[in-house]
């Protein structure tokens, strides 16, 4: 069972050590048993003996995106200047809605949103020529070009 940071462990594994300890296994070999830490079988334990809840509790302390009111304002200026950079955007914000978000704000947020941004404004490629030199086979001294 993998576990993700931010997400509970599905409610089957629960169970399981809930039928586990109901058998008579201690918590640490229901831990081995089941792949999990000793720390969450004793707390899922505690718990059902404490208070009689087997599920999982809503997660806590999440905290809002810094951007979470200008979802609208963002996506249509987005629409309506589709070349915009992160500094252009950065910039917008600070200029419009007073609010500072740094790159990597404006950058996630525009992710949660579905929308691509440049990281910054379209540049000529450096070369167009070859940049490595051709292999040759071993042995051989390579002609200058």
């Amino acid at each position: 069972m993998l576990w993700q940071r931010g997400r509970a462990y599905a409610q089957d594994l629960r169970e399981r050590v809930f039928a586990a300890f109901d058998a008579g296994f201690p918590v640490g070999q229901i831990a081995v048993m089941l792949l999990v830490s000793i720390s969450y079988v004793s707390k899922t334990l505690s718990r059902r003996r404490d208070t009689g809840e087997t599920a999982a509790r809503p997660q806590r302390c999440h905290v809002p995106r810094k951007l979470a009111g200008l979802f609208q304002e963002i996506r249509q200026y987005v629409a309506a200047r589709p070349d915009a950079t992160i500094a252009e955007i950065r910039s917008w914000l600070v200029e419009t809605h007073k609010v500072s978000a740094s790159k990597t704000v404006v950058w996630e947020t525009l992710a949660h949103l579905d929308l691509t941004r440049k990281k910054r404004p379209c540049t000529p490629p450096n070369r167009t020529a070859r940049m490595l030199p051709r292999p040759v086979p071993n042995g051989v001294t390579p002609s200058p070009a």
